[in-house]
């Protein structure tokens, strides 16, 4: 059942192309993004246990990377906070293209792809420069929280309804574009995760 439909914000229209084209030649930066995204959901949820505010089993914090070539998606899977339906609206919907006006201008001068990324919260819509379609299917640490499921084609256009996950934590799929098949390739993966990943606390 689908809960909202929405087009993401009024500047974004040019922000997709940008990503895509502008971020070509350094388009591995897609997983290294989502993996720090990743490990930062499992960072906090270890920080709000230590403080006492989440009381259940944390089991061992994980970040899983899974690829599937003939469904030609990867996923990247952590146990850590999780987010609401509201939650997605605030971080994914809003908080990413706060900067976008001041991105479209910065972009010009930038000379390198890593310089803007992080910089703007975009770090997560790196990943359409591989993908055609991203879902996100999540559940939040919160007591009596509902699973979310957030889907978006790279327009401007996002879908948000009832998720399925059944665990606290977030899983990010990615359907690969035909012309970025070389990360369905295991070894790629292994090679870019070894690259930025090797040091990370998970």
């Amino acid at each position: 059942m689908v809960q909202e439909k929405g087009t993401i914000s009024i500047n974004t229209e040019n922000i997709f192309p940008i990503i895509k084209k502008f971020l070509y030649s350094d388009h591995e930066i897609f997983l290294r993004e989502l993996v720090s995204n990743a490990v930062d959901a499992t960072q906090k949820i270890k920080r709000l246990a230590s403080l006492g505010h989440y009381n259940q089993k944390l089991g061992e914090l994980k970040i899983k990377v899974a690829v599937d070539k003939t469904a030609k998606t990867i996923t990247v899977s952590d146990n850590g906070i999780g987010m609401t339906a509201d939650e997605i609206k605030k971080y994914i919907n809003q908080v990413a293209f706060s900067g976008a006006t001041e991105f479209l201008e910065k972009f010009k001068e930038a000379n390198d792809a890593n310089e803007i990324i992080g910089g703007f919260g975009l770090g997560f819509y790196s990943a359409f420069m591989v993908a055609g379609n991203v879902e996100i299917q999540t559940l939040s640490y919160q007591d009596g929280a509902a699973p979310a499921r957030w889907t978006c084609d790279g327009s401007t256009e996002f879908e948000i309804s009832e998720g399925s996950r059944t665990e606290r934590g977030t899983d990010v799929i990615l359907t690969i574009n035909a012309d970025s098949e070389e990360f369905l390739d295991e070894h790629r993966i292994s090679e870019i995760l070894n690259k930025y990943a090797k040091f990370l606390p998970v």
